[in-house]
């Protein structure tokens, strides 16, 4: 089971910050999650990008449990 950690509208969409998903792979840990929190969560997932441990991951990546998988929604914003 990896940590996942859910950043901005990934995390306002879950209810959460923080939870623990099992799944061998990103992918299954991702389905794992869709499965548990509301829509909204799910629709947002193939906008953000997806990091293990810090570095760019994969849906084929494997994880365990000293993982973390962080979903990081797109940021707005910046200078014009």
């Amino acid at each position: 089971m990896a940590v996942l950690r859910l950043f901005a509208q990934a995390r306002e969409a879950a209810g959460t910050g923080r939870d623990v998903v099992d799944g061998r792979t990103v992918d299954e840990v991702l389905a794992g999650a869709r499965a548990r929190y509301p829509e909204g969560f799910g629709a947002l997932l193939p906008n953000c990008r997806v990091w293990v441990n810090g570095e760019p991951a994969h849906g084929d990546d494997e994880v365990g449990d000293d993982d973390e998988v962080a979903v990081l929604p797109p940021v707005s914003g910046g200078a014009a």
